[in-house]
């Protein structure tokens, strides 16, 4: 019998469904690596998933929490501040229904500020750093769902950060020199302790048998029991052994980093190589290659340059810790033991100084104040010295990068095609030249040059001896008649002779009296300076230098800098210290001859 065939209608068919689209988590989980727990993270209650799931995904993305984070409460600040803006955005687009990304208007991100900066205390700083982290989640949410928001929007988040950044911030200083020569010093000479510590471990371990069997009252038997089994937990707290030997912490520290040793690595390698510090921190096990003549490439990962993350760097190598190969090496080689245990492919792996749990250490995120980098700034006293605002130092390792870039912008003379490597010129010229630390040197560089413009726009003055003949290094021919009226005072201007009085270079129109005060006399190229004229012009140096006590170095260089470098350079240099002296006697006698004109005084005041 044949089998029985059935049909259906062309409308019983169901129809095909749209494509699902790629979907964010509304509850999941992020391992907290420093506790060795999982954190989850439940925003299902927000609703409105259309907006919440790529929020979610950005925040993700944004932590760096596929590996887990490092803080706990970093997440939950994160968190906090997705769950503050989808009610915000609920409560003011009441009535709209479900809210996705193309809901969003500009004048949110605004009004979300002002209601923050309402929440904190007045001078908090925590409003900004807020919006900032979400402004960085948009643009993430933009870069994912490209034309999914509103055009004004997606402008609003690209545009500028928040109401405060609209005017830009100097970028972060670098320390003085003897601080980065203090931390280099200081992280070099503990990298030696670190190593001494683990290979006398190793020994240990060499000798030692496993305590199950031989007992925990003897070092080597613990020692045997990390180098084959892995650190101590919280578990082994309770033998006693483990307690007289110093605990697990201490222990686990025979075999294996600690936190404070990684931040003696992390100095030391910013020091030597200016490497940014969430490169060093996500340094991999393979990051050395194509070893020779000394140099080895360290390749690394450079997250915020989107589309070319992968970096490389040719370092000096070798066998001693003061070249960057040599203390990658070293790293290498007392994370060995830690990395085949747990299969990890990451250089910085260590056991967790809560749960003893082995795992890479380090994530993206970048801490500033920690303890470990509290205790090492104390342990060499670093934290006594002085920051260029004189108050105490503090370790930030994106300052050491900016001070490895300001010692190689001043050796490359502030030329700045010469000093650009890994940046654009813009970038190197915003974010590691012009930074308060330079302001100096850029101040003098700008006096040097108005100064050698000026020198050749003003010529040096004219300085005659008692004979008539040139004292200066002019080359010009005087006249007789200008000579003789010279030496005789016929053309006396107060502080020299006047070749001219009627044909200054200052007058508004040809054949006008000389309009200027007779101190402008000393860059004035129709004056001639004399010996007659030195009691006068040792008169007004008097005067100038009694000023310094009156105003700061800026103001007094502004006010009389260029009169008292062409007294002291281009007039008393000229003549004979025995010629001074007898100029010094008389001006020192005083009399209404020399007396400083009263428009001269005024000036001063």
């Amino acid at each position: 019998m044949s089998p029985k065939r059935v049909r259906f209608a062309a409308t019983a068919t169901p129809p095909l469904a749209e494509p699902v689209p790629s979907v964010g988590p509304l509850v999941f989980s992020v391992p907290v690596l420093v506790l060795g727990t999982e954190e989850v993270v439940d925003l299902s209650d927000l609703g409105h998933p259309r907006l919440v799931r790529p929020l979610a995904s950005a925040l993700i993305e944004e932590l760096g929490t596929r590996g887990g984070v490092r803080q706990r409460t970093r997440l939950q600040g994160a968190v906090q501040t997705v769950r503050d803006f989808v009610r915000f955005t609920v409560a003011a687009l009441e009535g709209h229904g479900e809210l996705a990304l193309d809901d969003l208007e500009p004048g949110l991100i605004d009004a979300f500020e002002e209601a923050l900066t309402r929440r904190y205390a007045a001078g908090s700083k925590g409003p900004r750093a807020e919006v900032l982290l979400l402004l960085r989640m948009l643009r993430r949410v933009d870069e994912s769902h490209p034309g999914q928001f509103d055009l004004e929007f997606a402008h609003r988040i690209n545009a500028k950060h928040t109401s405060e950044e609209s005017v830009a911030a100097r970028p972060l200083n670098a320390y003085p020199f003897p601080v980065f020569e203090a931390l280099e010093a200081a992280a070099l000479s503990d990298l030696g302790t670190i190593r001494d510590r683990i290979l006398e471990g190793e020994r240990l371990a060499e000798r030692g048998h496993d305590p199950e069997g031989y007992g925990w009252d003897r070092l080597e038997n613990i020692c045997w029991y990390l180098a084959n089994r892995g650190p101590l937990t919280p578990a082994h707290l309770a033998i006693r052994g483990v307690r007289d030997h110093g605990g697990m912490k201490a222990l686990n520290s025979r075999l294996f980093l600690t936190p404070g040793d990684m931040v003696r690595f992390q100095v030391l390698l910013a020091c030597q190589t200016g490497l940014e510090p969430e490169a060093i921190r996500e340094l991999r096990a393979d990051c050395l290659v194509s070893p020779a003549r000394g140099y080895v490439t360290v390749t690394y990962l450079k997250r915020r340059s989107r589309g070319a993350q992968n970096k490389s760097l040719r370092a000096r190598d070798g066998g001693t810790l003061r070249s960057p190969g040599g203390v990658i090496r070293l790293a290498l080689r007392l994370t060995q033991r830690a990395r085949d245990m747990i299969g990890a492919e990451e250089l910085w792996v260590a056991p967790s100084g809560t749960t003893g749990e082995l795992a890479p250490r380090f994530t993206r995120t970048v801490a500033v104040d920690t303890f470990p980098r509290r205790a090492f700034l104390a342990a060499h006293t670093i934290d006594a010295m002085k920051d260029h605002d004189g108050g105490s130092v503090s370790l930030d390792l994106r300052r050491v990068r900016k001070t490895f870039k300001s010692r190689q912008y001043l050796r490359a003379g502030g030329i700045l095609p010469d000093f650009v490597s890994g940046h654009t010129p813009k970038v190197a010229a915003r974010h590691y030249a012009d930074i308060a630390a330079h302001d100096e040197i850029h101040d003098q560089a700008v006096e040097a040059g108005l100064a050698e413009a000026l020198a050749v726009a003003l010529p040096p003055p004219v300085v005659l001896d008692e004979d008539g003949s040139r004292l200066d290094d002019g080359e010009e021919e005087l006249p007789q008649q200008v000579v003789q009226d010279t030496l005789s005072g016929a053309t006396d201007v107060w502080l020299s002779s006047c070749r001219d009085f009627f044909a200054s270079p200052y007058a508004a129109k040809k054949g006008a009296a000389c309009p200027v005060p007779p101190w402008v006399c000393l860059e004035c190229p129709n004056a001639v300076f004399t010996s007659r004229h030195l009691p006068a012009v040792l008169s007004v140096l008097d005067t100038l230098e009694r000023q310094r006590e009156e105003f700061s170095v800026p103001e007094w260089q502004a006010r009389f800098g260029l009169a008292h470098e062409r007294i002291t350079t281009g007039v008393l240099n000229r003549f004979s210290t025995r010629q001074i002296t007898t100029a010094r006697a008389i001006a020192e006698a005083g009399g209404p001859r020399l007396a400083l004109p009263t428009s001269f005084l005024e000036t001063i005041r």
